[in-house]
């Protein structure tokens, strides 16, 4: 059994999901139910997706949750690029962390392609 924990990819994109917390305290306040939301729920999907893929029994499984957690930068990053242009987030603070969720999604798909082949 993997210790997600010990996973820097993990480590990472846990640290991401409190960064983006942190940030959208500074969004409107008519955004809560939109873009607040959205933006907490895929930047947690990331890690959370990581540790229950983690505490699957084959390599296939877990590949499939880290998948999940791959889509989930696609759209965390989406979602910065539009509060950049909403204006909720300034360009230097949202190429931050772009650059992060860049190297997070990096992460995700060499860990992919490492349990993919030791499937073969």
């Amino acid at each position: 059994m993997r210790d997600y924990k010990n996973l820097q990819v993990w480590q990472k994109s846990h640290l991401l999901t409190l960064e983006i917390y942190r940030e959208v305290k500074n969004f409107p306040n008519d955004e809560i139910f939109g873009l607040i939301s959205q933006m907490k729920r895929s930047s947690s999907s990331i890690p959370t997706n990581i540790a229950e893929g983690s505490g699957r029994f084959s390599n296939k499984d877990f590949s499939r949750f880290l998948s999940i957690a791959y889509g989930s930068t696609n759209e965390l990053e989406y979602q910065i690029i539009l509060s950049i242009d909403l204006a909720f987030l300034n360009n230097e603070k949202g190429q931050v962390l772009i650059e992060k969720i860049q190297e997070i999604r990096k992460m995700l798909y060499a860990l992919i392609n490492k349990l993919n082949k030791s499937d073969s």
